[in-house]
């Protein structure tokens, strides 16, 4: 059995930086939802794409949101996870965001149209890990 052991800011911020698919946490009218997206970070923001008219896009804007992301192996009874929680911003011009049209665009793995962009600013950026080392 392995303890649990608290990631620092500066590895869930790593950890975060380095994926690229991810899990939103909000409330529906009928009740949480859990919904994988595929994300960027860019400064002390996580970045997704989401269609206007889901449910994503209908009830995320300006409300509390959780983003996670983690890695597990099921073998070696291991693994980590990093929370990020905030208030859910629509981008209204990525263009201002450095290189949000370019490079750092996350791409939806989803088919239709995801050009409703949220960003999250993390007010708390948390993490676990279990396992050695």
């Amino acid at each position: 059995m392995h303890h649990a052991v608290e990631l620092s800011v500066e590895e869930c911020r790593a950890r975060l930086t380095a994926g690229t698919v991810g899990r939103v946490a909000y409330a529906a009218d009928h009740g949480l939802r859990i919904v994988p997206v595929n994300y960027t970070v860019s400064g002390d923001a996580v970045y997704f794409r989401t269609s206007a008219y889901g449910e994503l896009g209908t009830h995320a804007p300006r409300t509390e949101i959780a983003f996670e992301i983690d890695e597990l192996d099921h073998q070696a009874h291991q693994g980590w996870s990093v929370l990020a929680t905030g208030t859910a911003e629509v981008v209204e011009d990525i263009d201002d965001v450095p290189g949000l049209r370019d490079e750092a665009n996350p791409q939806p793995w989803a088919a239709g149209s995801r050009l409703l962009y949220f960003r999250l600013r993390w007010r708390e950026l948390t993490g676990r890990r279990v396992g050695p080392g």
